[in-house]
């Protein structure tokens, strides 16, 4: 067994503990768990041990290597780093009820699907500089779309008829102690507008390297399309938040929209090169 799966799985264990440790309590007709420093000490020692499994996934053999399991484990790893910057201001751990879950279904799908292929012009700084800022945008974009399905599911709750106490289940008891929809909302634009800077930047530095490589600014490929479809959501979303005050579930629909474009880009794809047609 390599190394990256062994990490990955190790990423996975710790992420399936503090979920179970956030989830039992309300389960059990309790109150929502917190992290607490002992909590968040833990969770940094997850993201940690993910973050060295990706490390070796992607670095091994002194080249650069990515697969669609490999890229969604990234996201999540990212989302997660992003999710414990933001949480030393704000108190958003009921989006570690969702994220902790996306997460070790991210570690587990790279443990199971640890296959990558050889990046080309790998050793191009442009490159280099726009793969990160590709990720990075990657990570920020997916914590907004797991913001975005907590506040779907949050929005439907709040419309759903008042239940009785005894009735109440967990997950209602973790929505009833999340942070009102006004101030998720809050979190969810600044993820958007720093997802959108960085997609944009990732559009910039795409197109000094296909220029590098190809002399074309675009080329003409999933990648591409994809990208632009998401960087053109993102901007209309913005757009419209600012002209015409968009919020709520028009919100979360763009958000959603433009995070299964992003998904696209790169994921799915090679999930269908490298899976159902067995081309990796």
């Amino acid at each position: 067994m390599s190394a990256d799966i062994v990490f990955h799985s190790l990423a996975a264990l710790a992420y399936v503990v503090l979920g179970v440790a956030l989830w039992r309590p309300l389960i059990q007709n309790g109150p929502q768990g917190k992290l607490g420093t002992a909590g968040r000490l833990a969770l940094l020692g997850a993201i940690i041990l993910h973050g060295i499994g990706l490390a070796i996934a992607i670095l091994h053999g002194g080249h650069l290597h990515l697969g669609w399991a490999i890229a969604l484990s990234l996201a999540f790893w990212l989302g997660m780093i992003v999710f414990w910057l933001e949480s030393l201001s704000m108190r958003i751990d009921g989006l570690l009820l969702i994220l902790l879950p996306a997460a070790t279904l991210g570690t587990l799908l790279a443990a199971v699907f640890p296959h990558s292929h050889l990046i080309d012009h790998a050793n191009d700084d442009w490159l280099l500089v726009h793969l990160t800022i590709a990720f990075i945008a990657y990570g920020l974009i997916t914590v907004a779309a797991m913001q975005a399905i907590l506040m779907a599911i949050l929005d439907r709750y709040l419309h759903r008829p008042v239940e009785q106490a005894e009735q109440r289940s967990g997950l209602s008891r973790a929505l009833d102690s999340m942070p009102p929809l006004l101030a998720q909302e809050h979190v969810l634009f600044r993820l958007i507008w720093f997802g959108f800077v960085t997609l944009t930047l990732t559009v910039i530095t795409g197109i000094v390297v296909s220029m590098g490589i190809s002399h074309y600014p675009f080329p003409i490929d999933h990648k591409t399309v994809f990208t632009l479809l998401a960087w053109i959501t993102f901007g209309v979303l913005l757009v419209g938040r600012y002209m015409h005050g968009w919020r709520g579930r028009q919100a979360l629909r763009w958000t959603l929209i433009g995070f299964v474009f992003v998904v696209l880009a790169y994921t799915g794809s090679r999930f269908v090169l490298d899976v159902i047609l067995h081309r990796g």
